[in-house]
């Protein structure tokens, strides 16, 4: 699930060893404008988004540390004996049934992709996105139509699962009515627990995380949205771009770099994530074309991502 710790990953030192953002002279502040408007113009062809879990809020799921709210403060439910166990592989493998529970309420189809996800989806459609790196589980990036061959979830996906036993493959539809019937799905095979491909705390990031290596030092701009920047590795990747490339941040708060060192091509959007998108959209001038890509995948239906892909 969400990696939402502050721990260190041995991938953090190859990140931050092959990417480093020196100085520079001063330099006129960028403005969310000037982004805007290089996106626009197609200065910017290479865009690289980094997503947390406050581009999904919006959509009702809710994020893992916000005091009261978050789902960390909200699973005395599950008697756990602390509240990260529930993401923890070796306590799953002693008892799966609370991350079964939790699971059925976050399964894909519970809830829907907002203006967030169909901008990402928008930009895919205009040809200007190199890849999202999502750290969300719950799949709204592919129900807004993104074509899982430019998603990296960082963090793993409900979509495929595999058998803890004898590693067999399944599709994460197949664990749909076992799941929303409150069983733990078993392998027909050899009767093993199948796991959902959530990357847990004490198992490695999916393999495909690595694409960071080729696609970062492409990237013309990053945008980072609803992430708090703390959780390892995926926070080191907000410095790995080059650093004449510029960096919107679009969050709540301040984080990671941008709490400390703010470079001239850096540009802050703080408050709400939608709000925030809403205004980049604005200045785009986009407006009409990302009401029709949602009206038009809300027509198709969210719960065929088959028919949900972007540009169709």
């Amino acid at each position: 699930m969400q990696q939402n710790q502050q721990t260190h990953h041995p991938w953090c030192d190859g990140i931050r060893a092959l990417f480093s953002r020196g100085g520079g002279a001063a330099a006129k502040q960028h403005t969310l404008e000037d982004i805007a408007k290089n996106i626009r113009e197609r200065q910017f062809k290479r865009v690289l988004v980094m997503a947390g879990a406050g581009i999904s809020t919006p959509s009702g799921i809710p994020d893992f540390r916000s005091p009261g709210s978050g789902l960390y403060d909200n699973l005395q439910q599950y008697d756990l004996p602390y509240a990260e166990a529930i993401f923890d592989i070796n306590f799953f493998h002693q008892n799966p049934n609370p991350f079964f529970a939790l699971a059925k309420e976050l399964y894909p189809g519970n809830y829907q992709p907002n203006l967030t996800h169909y901008f990402v989806c928008l930009l895919h459609k205009k040809g200007q996105l190199l890849r999202m790196y999502t750290q969300n589980i719950d799949g709204l990036e592919r129900l807004a139509g993104i074509p899982p061959e430019m998603l990296v979830e960082a963090h793993g996906t409900f979509a495929t699962a595999t058998c803890t036993v004898c590693l067999r493959k399944y599709e994460g539809e197949e664990l749909r009515p076992a799941v929303m019937s409150g069983k733990v799905p078993e392998c027909p095979s050899c009767m093993g627990v199948v796991k959902p491909d959530i990357v847990f705390f004490g198992e490695e990031l999916p393999h495909h995380f690595l694409k960071y290596v080729t696609d970062f030092p492409l990237a013309d701009l990053l945008i980072i949205m609803g992430t708090s920047l703390e959780v390892e590795p995926f926070a080191s990747l907000a410095g790995a771009v080059r650093n004449s490339v510029p960096r919107l941040l679009i969050n709540r708060d301040l984080v990671g770099p941008f709490a400390w060192r703010r470079l001239p091509k850096d540009v802050v959007q703080l408050g709400d994530v939608v709000s925030g998108v809403e205004a980049l959209v604005d200045a785009l001038g986009w407006n009409q074309e990302l009401e029709a890509l949602m009206a038009a995948s809300a027509k198709k239906g969210y719960n065929d991502p088959s028919l949900l892909v972007c540009g169709t």
